[in-house]
């Protein structure tokens, strides 16, 4: 299907409304005529951010043609990332001279080119006024990690079991994986005595292929090219006891896993993609927030929906439990809601944010709300009042999660102060004191965004891993970066054992890194 000049100068017109800016949006409008012509009849079915979207699968497609063979078919080789600076500038025979040199290239020549990748991102850091020093002792090595390799595709989410050294991990290649990590250090020794993880297949029921699909399913990209429903893992979570393991997937349908991989239930209700899904404290709910607007509660043991809970009038982007029986869910319409099983309404709304709410989190009493959202702040809510009790608006970007510390009253760790963290797309990360609200440290490090933070166990370190590559470990009482790991793919979640010992993080490159902290 070809792409008219009229549908292109919409889309730019859209990409200059929505990043503010109006003035050069009216001018191409007003010249281009944009805004009256047929293309904008459509305007509420086009997503935010559609211009950038369609970019980025443009530069995916030339990606993986550029690491397929001659005749079309699959490379047996790894899949090699490419830059946005190389597929916007090479041929596509050019992005196949530089794959197959990466693929020929000794470990010598590997190392060589990840201390390259290490002096740009060092240069590019100075540059933004981003002081790194060149700390050897800081640095993680490559032989100091255990490589879980197997997924096929990027690697979007991974969770310790709570109760033993068991890593889950959801990828887009429709697989979660359980991965059993041996004990003592990572690296090289550990990486011999790894067995294989046992792989939890998303497979489609009878009924989800193209008889099934409706029109309005087909153009929102649900189905792939053969009629079959994507089944990306978008996201997964643990129950408190380590023995459950829930997976949600892009087919709509949130799973339930023993530990040992066998599928125990399938909960089929959701119209769309499922984005978010949280286990309640007990074990005996299962939440799931999905792009059909919805969030539902799921009885464990029967599988039977308790409640759907239809209340925001755009997809449903996070869901987080306050207690037993009370959650919070929040969304694209830029609001939030928190729900109570057995009302059929909310028990209270939170309405403040001008753009999409992309994650919600209680602290750990369930006293206080934290919200963050593409409107460049985060905010934290009490259920007693109706305006937010701080508003955060220090970040110059996109503040894409937020994570509160173990700390404070009701924790393991009473004794330290409850901290919040906000990470960004602005490339940093910034702990605020909830009690005055202000900044206590901006964490910064990375060059790209930030797409992940997870506090220690402890609550005294923070991990964070940005597209930069990079997962960076810093002190949470001074903000000192402490430790670094550049890894070969972009970061898109961090995670702690239970013990504080262990930090897996998983990539783009479809592979998840193990390593150690003492």
């Amino acid at each position: 299907m070809a792409l008219t000049s009229d549908e292109m100068n919409y889309l730019v017109y859209r990409y200059l409304l929505e990043n503010g800016f109006t003035h050069a949006a009216f001018a191409l409008g007003h010249e281009s005529r944009v805004d009256g012509a047929k293309v904008a009849e459509g305007d509420e079915k086009i997503p935010p951010g559609a211009l950038i979207a369609f970019t980025q699968k443009g530069l995916q497609y030339c990606e993986i043609e550029a690491n397929l063979n001659d005749d079309g078919t699959d490379v047996d080789a790894d899949f090699s990332i490419l830059s946005a600076k190389d597929l916007l500038s090479h041929t596509v025979d050019e992005l196949k001279a530089i794959v197959e040199k990466r693929r020929n290239m000794s470990e010598e020549e590997r190392k060589a080119l990840r201390e390259e990748e290490e002096r740009e991102m060092r240069a590019k850091a100075e540059a933004n006024g981003i002081k790194i020093e060149n700390d050897v002792e800081r640095e993680i090595k490559a032989d100091e990690v255990t490589i879980l390799d197997g997924h096929t595709s990027e690697v979007f989410i991974c969770a310790w079991n709570p109760t033993k050294q068991l890593l889950a991990s959801g990828s887009g290649d429709s697989t979660a994986r359980l991965w059993t990590i041996p004990a003592g250090p990572s690296g090289r020794e550990a990486q011999t005595k790894l067995s294989k993880p046992k792989v939890l297949e998303h497979k489609s029921d009878e009924g989800d292929a193209v008889d099934a699909m409706d029109t309005d399913e087909a153009k929102n990209g649900e189905f792939t090219a053969d009629g079959s429903k994507q089944k990306d893992v978008t996201t997964l979570d643990w129950n408190a006891d380590g023995t459950l393991l829930a997976t949600g997937s892009y087919d709509g349908q949130a799973r339930i896993w023993d530990a040992s991989g066998k599928l125990v239930r399938s909960l089929k209700m959701h119209k769309g993609p499922i984005f978010s899904l949280k286990w309640n404290k007990t074990g005996e709910y299962l939440l799931s927030g999905s792009v059909d607007k919805t969030a539902i509660v799921w009885e464990v043991a029967t599988g039977a929906m308790k409640q759907q809970f239809a209340f925001h009038s755009a997809p449903t982007l996070d869901v987080d439990w306050r207690d037993a029986q009370s959650f919070a869910t929040s969304s694209m319409d830029h609001s939030i809601y928190v729900c109570k099983l057995g009302d059929d309404k909310p028990i209270k709304s939170f309405k403040g944010h001008n753009d999409e709410v992309n994650a919600i989190k209680w602290d750990p009493s369930g006293t206080l709300l934290a919200s963050c959202s593409d409107d460049f702040t985060a905010k934290v809510w009490n259920v007693k009042k109706d305006t937010c009790v701080h508003d955060l608006n220090e970040h110059e970007k996109e503040i894409y999660t937020i994570k509160w510390s173990p700390t404070g009253p009701g924790t393991d760790n009473p004794n330290l102060p409850l901290i919040l963290a906000t990470a960004s797309y602005d490339a940093t990360i910034k702990l605020w004191d909830v009690d005055s609200g202000k900044c206590l440290h901006t964490l910064e490090g990375h060059t790209d965004p930030v797409y992940s933070v997870a506090f220690s166990p402890d609550g005294k370190y923070l991990a964070s891993g940005s597209f930069d590559k990079n997962l960076h470990i810093w002190d949470v009482k001074d903000g000192t970066l402490i430790r670094t790991y550049h890894g070969e793919g972009g970061i898109f979640e961090v995670c702690w054992n239970k013990e504080g010992t262990k930090i897996a993080a998983c990539f783009s490159n479809n592979r998840v890194s193990v390593l150690d902290f003492a």
